[in-house]
């Protein structure tokens, strides 16, 4: 699951260095005072070299990388965008923001965008797509892309809990013309609040950069204060702390991602003979980040009931089933917006989503575990599902 159970001396290093040259935490500028200690450029270049040398571009958060990667493709009022019935609720709150109107789909067995609805919701307003990597399992990416494609509209992915994943030996997040990512507190990989965008074409990453900082060009050859701009924009600049610890974050993340699985695999090695169980399933070709591991029951009573039981050894389930108010679309209704898009009734707009989510039971997988906790974990479920 986090990043943070990692936070060290590299972290604390790296903040150090900033306050042993000059204690500057603006990105740009006072270039005197900084003796050439740059960290939020540092950790784009080495997020870059990650993501096969791409354009990327450090943000406040993840949904200002939602927010930014909309602005960048020109998209706005009048414009619809499709995304999934289960995100956060914050996928949505991007779209609402721009003035675009946002369209759910269903959600498969994946827990991600199911393929035939996304077909069946495609309008001619359609601009974008976003994909969601929920809980670290990659989308359909091909036949999403493939629809995209066809269709002349732009994918985005939002792959906040699919820093470090792939499908197909293809980086997530690399799919789209744009990928965002998140690294609040609980991600894979954390600067405590904080974003990044990676980019295909280096034309949007130009139009990303300018709106991200107030429609700032950087022209080289204008001090700040005279800079060019062809366009207004919005202050999502990431500062310099969020910067250091990303740079030590990003050292971690392959070491996170391989715990994370390993773990996951114990859990589920342990529990997947248990009566009435089933696991989330994933596209052929995925390499997960594990950041949970899903498995469905036969109804939402038992799903209840196995988080009971699991809590009574202080081990905790997560969003499925205590939290999906936060993450699933049927439940939004204090988006008028949403709202009108679906009909005004949420309640009925996405009864396959409702049916899987009501019996999903999502464990936490964390990097440091103890050794007993899979069996813990099958002793207490057995409780349940006998």
């Amino acid at each position: 699951m986090p990043g943070y159970e990692l936070i060290g001396k590299e972290e604390q290093q790296e903040i150090n260095e900033i306050f042993d040259n000059g204690g500057i935490l603006f990105r740009h500028g006072f270039d005197k005072l900084r003796n050439n200690c740059y960290k939020v450029q540092t950790f784009e270049k080495k997020f870059s070299e990650f993501y096969d040398g791409k354009d990327v571009l450090a943000v406040t958060s993840g949904t200002a990388a939602l927010r930014v990667a909309i602005a960048a493709l020109g998209i706005g009022r009048g414009d619809e965008i499709i995304t999934q019935s289960f995100t956060f609720v914050a996928t949505v709150e991007a779209i609402i923001e721009s003035g675009a109107t946002p369209i759910c789909t269903e959600i498969d067995s994946t827990l991600n965008m199911d393929v035939e609805d996304l077909k069946k919701k495609i309008t001619k307003n359609t601009k974008a797509v976003i994909v969601v990597h929920m809980l670290g399992v990659p989308s359909h990416l091909e036949e999403i892309s493939q629809i995209c494609k066809e269709n002349g509209i732009f994918l985005i992915e939002d792959t906040a809990w699919g820093c470090g994943g792939k499908l197909n030996d293809k980086r997530l997040g690399t799919w789209g013309d744009i990928g965002t990512f998140s690294f609040d507190f609980a991600k894979t990989m954390t600067t405590g609040e904080g974003g990044m965008l990676v980019f295909k074409s280096n034309d949007i990453y130009k139009k990303a950069f300018a709106w991200h900082d107030h429609g700032h060009e950087n022209n080289p050859l204008l001090p700040r204060w005279e800079d060019s701009r062809s366009s207004s924009g919005f202050n999502f600049r990431m500062s310099e702390l969020q910067g250091a610890v990303g740079i030590a974050q990003l050292k971690k993340l392959s070491y996170v991602v391989d715990q994370q699985r390993k773990n996951r695999d114990l859990i589920w090695n342990e529990i997947k003979d248990l009566c009435g169980i089933e696991i989330r399933t994933s596209p052929n070709g995925t390499f997960d980040t594990a950041d949970a591991l899903v498995f469905f029951v036969t109804d939402s009573v038992k799903a209840i009931k196995c988080r009971e039981s699991l809590l009574k050894i202080n081990i905790s389930t997560k969003i499925l089933p205590e939290a999906y108010t936060w993450h699933f679309a049927e439940k939004w209704d204090h988006m008028p917006e949403l709202v009108s898009a679906h009909g005004g009734d949420l309640k009925n707009a996405f009864p396959q989503s409702r049916s899987l989510l009501s019996r999903a039971v999502s464990i936490p997988i964390f990097v440091n575990m103890e050794n007993d906790i899979p069996k813990k974990i099958k002793l207490s479920l057995l409780n349940v599902l006998k």
